[in-house]
Formats: structure tokens, C-alpha cells, sequence
């Protein structure tokens, strides 16, 4: 491998390739650390310290954690790659309702620019929605808990609308420079944006760790934390390959098919869309109890005893369900049986010992609804499974875990994913790569 990243280096495109991302890299490294317009850098810094320090938990820590940390800092970028994840999931979702949608996907590349046009529209629009209620919770002292300083001095209607615009063309750079990633470097841009935002809280959450809960706890949560990244990548790496052999055919005067594959099917289809729906949803009834103002009723204190504490029954019985019901929700919009077969028939496809049509169809979702129940278990097991560590790692109910099933499921998928299109360049030229 060490040597196949040498042979990547030494050839002068695929190095101009990984410069340039990794330029991008650092640039969107550096736009997370550049505070907002009117937002009080000083006194941002003394609630974070006051935050780390405690028990007091945040509504937006998922978004602090694909931001690399940026949130809580009020920067420029904020908001992170989040808008433009849910505006694509939900595009992705409208693709099976709209019949205009699912017209364009079956377009080809011109479908799918629409598709993508749409999507950047509804990021900006989402990015608008979410500023404006993450400096609400801050102008009203509720995004850092229990901390009164003024994060934002002047709270006039001006001011505020500034950084509101501020945070949304951040997240439109963001996007921007994730596209740039895709076209000209190596890898998906906005996953690699992401992997860079998580990795970046990795020494901060161990920092934590290491003091909260000294060298023996931190050693433990190391070898813990190798353990799952291990499993992620076996399971990952997992698929069921159902063979297709296609019929010999004549077209003029050439005889066509007559060859032998195969339809993977991963054990985890969904990858990690399920953990992040069900984040989302458990976080949303925090949420409408701080921007209702309703922050000492007996309904925000139950959300903040059993919803939104990591390490209560409660939470982890419902993170664990909702995962679940979210994988077979996932699994059955995007991947259709019905739509395989037919494509397998046009083509002269059969799977041997199924008749082509109805017969494939149903065996496809028969082998589709025994590998997604230990997908999903798998995915409930990895998410909540660092949640009975928060205690012992003293790592309070507002820090991510650093191995915890969302970061772990995206940091090994982004980097497989680059690894292998690193590996296809490579072989493409010299015919070797990281596997001999």
C-alpha cells in the first residue's frame, strides 16, 4: 500500500490530483476557524471551554460534528456540508414520489444535472432555515447551554441578518468546493469534506478523554475504537453476489452475450443514511423546545432526561429502533426489485434456476430482506454501542464519542471508497496497485 501512495506521488497527475484536494482540504480547514461578522470571538471561546467542561448537551452536536467543530465557533462555515447531505437525501427520497423526478433520473447525465440544480437550491434554502435558528438559540444564550455570555453583542435585526447571509454562502462555498474536489482531484468532494471535519475532532475528543479519564480509560477507548473501525470495514466490504448469466444473441452479423456476472448486493445497503435520520429526529424535540422558549417545562425536561442524554435506556432503546425501521425505509425506496428484473430481461439477463420477470423480482427481495435485517442490526449495534461508554470515558452528554457509529460508518466508507479510486488510477497506468 505504502508503496502503491509512492507510485500515486510520483506520477505527475495523479500528485497534481491529491495536492489540489488536499489543498481544498485545508481551505475549508481554515474558513472553519474564521469567526462570523458580530459574533464575539472571546467570549465564543469561554462558553465552548464552559460547554466541555460540562454536562450541558448541545441540540446541534451532529451538525457540530460534520462541521469539524465550526458551529459552536459561529464561523463562516458553520453550518458545514449538513444542508447540502439532507438536500440531497431528500431530492434522492423525491426521486420515487415526483414522477418528474423519476423521469429525470432515468435521463441520463442531462436527468441528472437537473437533479443536481434542484439540489443546490434546496441546500441554499435549508442553509437559510438552519442559520436562522442557530443564531436564534444564540442571540437567546441557549446554543452553549448554561453559558451567559453575549456571543453576539449587538443583537439588532441588521447584524443578525448579516450573519445569516454570512453562515449560507459559507455552506454555498462549501459546496462549491466540494464539486471543485469531485471534477478535479481525487474521491467524492463532499464526503472528503466531511472525513476531514471528523477527523479533525478526533485529537480534541481524545484530548477529553485522556483528561477526563486518564492514560488506562484512554488506552481502553484506543483498542475499543481499532476494535469497531475493524468490523465496519469487514462488514463494509460484505455483499451478497447473486449470479446473471446473459443469453448469446445475434444483432446483423455478431453474435452478443453469452457471458457470466454478477449483482452485488451489500450486507449494508443503506450505508450510514439510517444513523444520520435517526440523530436528526431524536435531536428535533430538543429543538422545538428551546426555540419555543420552553426551556424549564415538564416536557424539556423529559427530552433532556431521556432523548437527548446518550446514555439513558431510553434514548439508546429508541436510537437503536429508529435505525432499524430507517434502514428498511431506506433500502425499499432506493433499490427496487421490480426495476432490476426488467433491466436484467431487456438486456437478456437471467439469474440461473429464476425465470426472468416476476419469478427475479421476487427473489430479489427475498435476498434483499434477509441480508437487510443484519445490515440494520449491524448499523443499531455500531451507533449505539459507544453510547454505554460516554460514562466511563467522562466524555459528558454534549461530546461525541470519537469512535461512535456516525463517524466510524463515514471515515472507513470515505476512505475505502478513495483508497480503491486511487488504486483504479494506478492501475489504469502501470497495472498494479495497493492489492498484488
Amino acid at each position: 500500500m505504502l508503496s502503491a501512495f509512492r507510485s500515486a506521488l510520483t506520477t505527475p497527475d495523479l500528485r497534481k490530483k491529491i495536492l489540489f484536494t488536499l489543498g481544498i482540504v485545508a481551505i475549508y480547514r481554515l474558513g472553519a476557524a474564521i469567526p462570523s461578522p458580530g459574533v464575539s470571538y472571546p467570549n465564543v471561546q469561554q462558553c465552548i471551554r464552559q460547554v466541555e467542561g460540562g454536562e450541558n448537551s448541545s441540540v446541534y452536536s451532529l451538525i457540530n460534528l460534520f462541521s469539524g467543530g465550526a458551529l459552536l465557533q459561529l464561523s463562516i462555515f458553520a453550518l458545514g456540508i449538513m444542508p447540502y447531505i439532507t438536500a440531497s437525501i431528500i431530492v434522492q427520497l423525491l426521486t420515487v414520489v415526483i414522477p418528474r423526478f423519476e423521469q429525470l433520473k432515468k435521463e441520463g447525465q442531462s436527468g441528472q444535472n437537473k437533479l443536481t440544480q434542484y439540489t443546490r437550491y434546496l441546500t441554499i434554502a435549508l442553509a437559510i432555515l438552519q442559520a436562522t435558528g442557530i443564531i436564534a438559540l444564540a442571540d437567546r444564550g441557549q446554543l452553549f447551554g448554561e453559558c451567559s455570555l453575549p456571543v453576539i453583542p449587538d443583537s439588532s435585526v441588521y447584524n443578525l441578518l448579516i450573519i445569516i447571509i454570512v453562515m449560507t454562502a459559507g455552506t454555498a462555498v462549501i459546496m462549491w468546493l466540494g464539486e471543485q474536489v469531485t471534477e478535479r482531484g481525487i474521491g467524492n468532494g463532499m464526503s472528503l469534506l466531511i472525513f476531514a471535519s471528523i477527523a479533525a475532532r478526533i485529537p480534541i475528543e481524545g484530548e477529553n478523554i485522556l483528561t477526563n479519564g486518564g492514560p488506562l480509560v484512554f488506552g481502553g477507548v484506543c483498542l475499543f475504537g481499532l476494535a469497531i473501525i475493524a468490523s465496519v470495514v469487514f462488514v463494509e466490504q460484505g455483499q451478497r453476489r447473486i449470479p446473471v448469466q446473459y443469453a448469446k444473441r445475434m444483432v446483423g452479423r455478431r453474435m452478443y452475450g453469452g457471458t457470466s456476472t454478477y449483482l452485488p448486493l451489500k450486507v449494508n445497503q443503506a450505508g450510514v443514511i439510517p444513523v444520520i435520520f435517526g440523530s436528526s429526529l431524536l435531536y428535533l424535540p430538543d429543538l422545538i423546545s428551546r426555540l419555543a422558549g420552553t426551556a424549564d417545562s415538564g416536557f424539556s425536561q423529559f427530552v433532556q432526561t431521556y432523548l437527548v442524554d446518550q446514555s439513558n435506556w431510553v434514548h439508546i432503546t429508541l436510537y437503536f429502533a429508529l435505525i432499524i425501521f430507517f434502514t428498511y425505509f431506506y433500502v425499499g425506496i432506493t433499490f427496487n426489485p421490480e426495476e432490476r428484473a426488467d433491466e436484467m430481461k431487456k438486456f437478456g439477463g437471467f439469474i440461473p434456476g429464476i425465470r426472468p420477470g416476476r419469478p427475479t423480482a421476487e427473489y430479489l427481495n427475498f435476498v434483499l430482506s434477509r441480508i437487510t435485517l443484519p445490515g440494520s442490526l449491524y448499523l443499531g449495534l455500531i451507533a449505539v454501542l459507544p453510547n454505554f461508554f460516554l460514562g466511563i470515558t467522562g466524555s459528558g452528554q454534549n461530546q461525541n464519542f470519537p469512535f461512535g457509529g456516525t463517524a466510524v460508518l463515514i471515515m472507513v466508507g470515505v476512505g475505502l471508497d478513495t483508497v480503491k479510486q486511487i488504486e483504479s488510477q494506478l492501475m489504469q497506468r502501470k497495472y498494479d496497485g495497493f492489492l498484488r
